[in-house]
């Protein structure tokens, strides 16, 4: 039986990848510096700080799954999912810039505009992630193949992150002159058009292929009902949203670690630079891994791996910058494996579904990967705000020892003890090598005879 286009080409997973890149020019921004941001430079409290990410998820409770709702059903020449690609990116860009913008207004003005553009702007990510997240889905029906296209994805996703966390406070300090306001903002504006131009390649350089059923008529109570009843899904869900509030917690205290515990705020851009390339080097590694031992195994032992080298980050010194960098790379060797197969998985479950019940909604399903993401950033983010105002922290002078230890535990064992606990979720996820052959096979012929 021929295989419905299993294979990608080398330039449709470059063209795709870069989409990635782009996403994160801007994600790994609000990842990593706005909190930080938000109190030292705008003059915003942690705890309101904190309040603001948590609030905005309600929000994404409704705005993530519509948006995988009306991607399943929007119908164009380009396709269901690529288009958003387009027609977003230009307001992430513009958005990406209000949002490190510093309008002169009073205390209860600062956290209006905050909450407002960041309310935004989570909601432009949603309408420009999910489908570009789904798109990844219907490229191609073989898993491993999927496997393969997020490796490459995570590999370019990463390159952002490297570029991002390694240069932006080098860059805010240039454009800025002295005023770190004008320096983000600057900053801001050039990677939003680095990531408005990227945005615009992955259109041109992809296709869609897998197509839902042709009699599939538009039901979204049983849409709905059968992403609920997809256990696989609601397994990866929950690991998704706990993932997320680790990474969150800990990327967002990285700059609060290194400004006030090591005593060099810039140091942070080398440390943040030698656990990306960490993640690069061992992201090839992912599909090969998965094809021997099964990709929940993979995952699972990524999971336990790194969560231990996390918790280590607690025990070094503030002048023992080598075991710190060392953790730091070992925590994302381990890490790095998972990273691909969160998304290659998600794509099975659309599968699955589509192979118990004989509908598919890929943009649904993958609404869980966004809202888990978004969720856990704003769970996280309302942690590490809220654990800092616990722990007594007062921004731009010398820490008590109290609020020392909250800023290393926020690093090292809460994020740490948070993804060992993946672990026992994905004990129970039940897709495996031989079932994605199977539902490949049957979904290739009754997609050739539909």
């Amino acid at each position: 039986m021929k295989n419905i286009e299993s294979k990608l080409s080398l330039k449709e997973k470059i063209g795709y990848s870069l989409g990635d890149t782009a996403s994160h020019f801007v994600w790994d921004m609000v990842g990593f510096w706005i909190l930080i941001f938000y109190t030292d430079t705008f003059g915003i409290s942690a705890a309101a700080a904190g309040t603001i990410m948590l609030i905005a998820r309600f929000w994404d409770m409704i705005s993530d799954p519509v948006m995988g709702i009306i991607a399943d059903r929007t119908k164009t020449k380009w396709g269901k999912f690529r288009p958003y690609v387009l027609w977003m990116a230009v307001p992430y860009s513009v958005l990406a810039v209000l949002t490190f913008t510093t309008p002169n207004l009073g205390p209860t003005g600062k956290v209006i505009y905050a909450g407002t553009t960041y309310f935004l702007l989570m909601t432009v990510f949603t309408a420009i992630n999910l489908p570009y997240s789904s798109l990844g889905a219907v490229m191609t029906s073989d898993s491993y193949e999927r496997a393969g296209l997020n490796s490459y994805r995570f590999i370019f996703a990463f390159v952002g992150q490297f570029i991002v966390s390694g240069t932006a406070l080098s860059l805010a300090l240039y454009f800025g002159g002295g005023d770190t306001a004008k320096g983000y903002q600057y900053t801001l504006i050039l990677f939003g058009g680095i990531s408005l131009i990227l945005f615009l390649i992955t259109f041109k350089t992809t296709r869609e292929r897998v197509q839902p059923p042709k009699d599939q008529k538009e039901n979204l109570k049983e849409d709905f009902k059968n992403l609920f009843k997809n256990r696989p899904w609601v397994i990866l869900f929950f690991v998704g949203i706990i993932s997320f509030i680790m990474f969150a917690m800990q990327n967002l205290s990285i700059a609060y670690y290194f400004k006030y515990y090591i005593g060099n705020e810039e140091n942070v851009q080398l440390f943040n630079v030698i656990g990306t390339v960490a993640l690069i080097v061992a992201i090839p590694f992912s599909k090969p891994l998965a094809q021997k031992f099964g990709k929940r195994n993979v995952f699972l032992a990524s999971s336990l791996l790194s969560g231990f080298f996390f918790i280590c980050l607690y025990i070094p010194s503030s002048d023992n910058l080598y075991l710190i960098y060392t953790f730091n790379i070992l925590a994302k060797i381990a890490y790095a494996p998972a990273v691909p197969l969160l998304w290659t998985m998600l794509a099975d479950t659309a599968d699955y579904s589509e192979w118990k019940s004989g509908r598919r909604a890929t943009g649904l399903v993958f609404s869980a990967a966004t809202f888990a993401q978004k969720a856990g950033w704003g769970v996280g983010g309302a942690l590490a705000g809220w654990l800092l105002a616990v722990f007594q922290f007062t921004p731009n002078v010398e820490q008590t020892a109290t609020a020392i230890t909250g800023i290393k535990m926020m690093i090292s064992v809460f994020p740490g003890i948070l993804y060992m606990s993946c672990a026992i979720l994905l004990y129970f996820y039940t897709i495996d090598h031989e079932t994605c052959e199977r539902m490949k096979r049957d979904l290739d012929t009754r997609r050739l005879n539909g």
